[in-house]
């Protein structure tokens, strides 16, 4: 069962938040943080899928904002490395 438009808009909003939160520094601001909460859920149901766990639209709506604060979290990292940001 997929997640619709509306669905996938809360998702990434709290995956970006999450992520501001749990990464150390400060977020990107509210529009980022989505865009990355929303790339994320892509990461991590890529990563969800490939591990044999089902992708994002598998699941219901908490475990999808979980994996997709994983994937925002590691893309996080990630850009964070690209850019030297270490806050």
């Amino acid at each position: 069962m997929g997640h619709g438009i509306i669905a996938w808009i809360i998702i990434g909003v709290i995956a970006g938040w999450l992520t501001g939160k749990i990464m150390k520094g400060s977020g990107f601001g509210f529009f980022v943080d989505m865009i990355v909460g929303l790339v994320g859920a892509m990461i991590g149901g890529f990563l969800s899928s490939h591990l044999g766990l089902g992708g994002v639209g598998d699941h219901g709506l908490i475990i999808s904002i979980v994996i997709a604060t994983v994937g925002a979290v590691i893309l996080t990292f990630l850009l964070r490395l690209v850019t030297g940001n270490r806050d």
